[in-house]
């Protein structure tokens, strides 16, 4: 009766692995192609990038498009207020006030050119 169990158990380790081999092959078959679609959920290729998070550690991954870095955007709600105050100022500049410019021609005396007028 020990033997006989132990002859089961051997032929269960031994057979599980052919199994799992012989449904590899069937499933490594160029015709699975014709017959399903691929089985995965993003298709294509992804290329390797480095993403910096906020607190600006970073992490290689991978990603659909050819890129080097990939940096998390900052959440302003966590900043103090000041350094937020400075960053919405340095992001929305003020514009300039328009300055009335004064006219080229207005400190020149045309009289004193008006010789090279006259034919």
């Amino acid at each position: 009766k020990l033997v006989a169990e132990v002859l089961i158990g051997l032929s269960r380790a031994l057979c599980v692995p052919v199994t799992a081999v012989l449904v590899f092959r069937f499933l490594a078959n160029s015709n699975r192609v014709a017959v399903s679609r691929l089985q995965r959920q993003a298709y294509g290729r992804q290329y390797p990038l480095l993403l910096v998070r906020t607190d600006g550690s970073t992490v290689h991954i991978r990603y659909k498009e050819p890129k080097k870095i990939l940096m998390l955007p900052l959440d302003s709600n966590t900043l103090p207020e000041a350094e937020r105050k400075a960053r919405l100022r340095r992001k929305f500049p003020t514009k300039l006030r328009a300055r009335e410019e004064e006219d080229a021609f207005g400190k020149l005396d045309m009289e004193k050119y008006k010789k090279f007028w006259k034919k």
